[in-house]
C-alpha cells in the first residue's frame, strides 16, 4: 500500500506536465533508429505497468513483453529507459562483436550509489582506469591459478564443514542440500576475503547482514523513483535501508581493520604460520588512478561484500542444479560414481585429491553441462554505451548514450543443442 500511494502521487504530478513535455521533447528524429518497442510510458514515472506489477515480477513481465514486441524491448523504470535483449544473436552482437562499445555501466541509482560506494566496485564501476584496476587486482591477485592453489587447506577445511553439516542433518529428515552448499561456500569465501578461519557465530553474523541486504534490495529499489520524494513518503523504508547498511559496516569493518593491523605487523614477523594473502590484503595498497588516492574502508567493504555475494549463490545454485540432474538421471550418476571408484582403486589413497580432478573427464563434462543448461542468473549485469561513443545501434535499434543500459535476459530463449553427457 505504501508503494501504491507513492506511485499514484507521482502519476498525478507527471500527468499534469506530460502535455508540456510531449511538446518539448523530440523523441526521435527522421532517418535515425528509434528505441526498441515497449509498453506505454508516462514521462518521469516510466511504464504504467509498474503501478500494478511490482519490480519483483520483472522476469514474468519480460516474458510477456518479448512475446508481444520481439527479442528487444524498452522498459522505463523511472525516467531512464533500459533495453532488454532475449535473443542470442543480439546478445552476441552486443557483448562480443560490439563489446568495446557496450563496455561501460549506466549511472548508479541512489540505492546502488550507496551500496556500491559511488560505483567503486567491479560490477558497478564505469569502463575506465578504475574498473580496469579493480578487475585486474581480483583476477591476478586472487583468481590466478597459483593463488587459488594457496587456498587448498581452506578448501579442505570447507569440505570438512560440509560433510559434518550433512551428517548432522540426520537420516530421519530430508536434507536441505542447498542450505549446506551455501553455508560451505560462504565459509570458503569469508576465508579468501579476510584470511582467517572465523568461528561459526562470526560467519553466521556476516552471512546474516549480507543476506538481509540482498533479500531486501528489490524493496529498496522503490526509493530510486524520485529519490527526494521517496525519502519523505517512504521514510521508514529509507531508514531501514540505512540501518541495514550500518549493520554491514558494523560487522565487516572490524574485520578489515584487524587485517590491516596484521598486515602492518608483517615486517616484524609477528604473523601466524598459516598466513595467506586474502582479498582484503590486496586492497590496502591500491591507488585509484582517476582520484589519485587510496581506497577508503567503506569502499573496501563494498568490494568485500561484492566478493562474498557474487561467489556464494552462483556456486551453490550451480551445485544444486547439478545434484538435481544426477538424481533425475541415475544412469549419469552411476557413470560418475564408476569413474570415481576406478580412480580411487588406481591411486589406492581412499580419497580423491585436488590434483586428481584432471583424471575425471566425465565428471568435468557433467559439471560443464550443468553450467550450460542452468546459468546461475537469468540476467547479466546492465551495460551502457562507453563515454567515447555518442550513440550505438543494436539490431537496427538505437541505444542512447546517457543513462541507457542494455540488459541481457538469459533463460528467455530455450537452450538449443543436444545432450553431451
Amino acid at each position: 500500500m505504501e508503494d501504491s500511494h507513492y506511485y499514484w502521487f507521482l502519476l498525478l504530478i507527471s500527468l499534469a506536465v506530460a502535455a508540456l513535455l510531449r511538446s518539448l521533447l523530440n523523441i526521435s528524429s527522421p532517418g535515425k533508429p528509434s528505441l526498441p518497442p515497449g509498453p506505454a510510458a508516462v514521462p518521469i514515472i516510466g511504464n504504467l505497468i509498474w503501478l500494478r506489477k511490482p519490480l519483483s515480477e520483472l522476469e514474468s513481465v519480460l516474458r510477456t513483453l518479448h512475446a508481444k514486441h520481439g527479442p528487444a524491448v524498452t522498459i522505463r523504470i523511472g525516467g531512464r529507459p533500459a533495453i532488454y535483449v532475449a535473443d542470442r544473436t543480439l546478445a552476441h552482437q552486443a557483448l562480443i562483436q560490439s563489446g568495446a562499445v557496450f563496455a561501460s555501466r549506466p549511472p548508479a541509482p541512489p540505492i546502488s550509489f550507496v551500496t556500491g560506494s559511488n560505483q567503486h566496485s567491479i560490477n558497478a564501476a564505469p569502463y575506465g582506469p578504475t574498473w580496469r584496476l579493480l578487475r585486474r587486482n581480483l583476477t591476478s591477485e586472487i583468481l590466478h591459478p597459483s593463488r587459488v592453489r594457496s587456498y587448498s587447506n581452506a578448501r579442505d577445511w570447507t569440505l570438512r564443514i560440509l560433510k559434518t553439516r550433512l551428517l548432522e542433518s540426520g537420516s530421519a529428515q530430508p536434507v536441505r542440500a542447498m542450505d549446506q552448499f551455501q553455508y560451505a561456500m560462504f565459509c570458503l569465501l569469508v576465508f579468501m576475503c579476510f584470511g582467517d578461519k572465523l568461528d561459526e557465530n562470526q560467519i553466521s553474523e556476516i552471512e546474516r547482514v549480507e543476506r538481509q541486504m540482498l533479500l531486501n534490495i528489490r524493496r529498496f529499489n522503490a526509493l530510486n523513483f524520485w529519490p527526494r520524494l521517496g525519502r519523505i513518503f517512504l521514510r521508514n523504508r529509507w531508514s531501514e535501508f540505512l540501518r541495514l547498511r550500518q549493520e554491514q559496516e558494523d560487522v565487516l569493518l572490524p574485520l578489515i581493520r584487524a587485517r590491516k593491523d596484521l598486515k602492518e605487523r608483517r615486517p616484524n614477523r609477528q604473523i601466524p604460520d598459516d598466513y595467506v594473502i586474502a582479498y582484503v590484503d590486496t586492497l590496502f595498497d591500491l591507488e585509484l588512478p582517476e582520484e589519485k588516492r587510496k581506497m577508503t574502508k567503506p569502499e573496501m567493504m563494498t568490494l568485500c561484500s561484492e566478493f562474498l555475494i557474487g561467489g556464494t549463490d552462483t556456486t551453490s545454485t550451480a551445485l544444486q542444479w547439478i545434484m538435481e540432474n544426477l538424481v533425475k538421471h541415475p544412469e549419469i550418476q552411476n557413470k560418475v560414481l564408476d569413474e570415481m571408484k576406478s580412480l580411487i582403486n588406481d591411486t589406492r589413497q581412499g580419497e580423491i585429491r585436488e590434483e586428481d580432478l584432471s583424471k575425471l573427464p566425465y565428471l568435468k563434462a557433467v559439471v560443464l553441462e550443468g553450467l550450460r543448461r542452468h546459468p546461475s542468473g537469468h540476467f547479466v549485469l546492465s551495460y551502457a554505451v562507453t563515454e567515447e561513443e555518442e550513440e550505438a545501434e543494436l539490431g537496427g535499434y538505437a541505444v542512447p548514450k546517457k543513462g541507457h543500459g542494455v540488459g541481457d535476459g538469459l533463460g528467455s530463449e530455450s537452450v538449443g543443442g543436444t545432450d553431451v553427457v
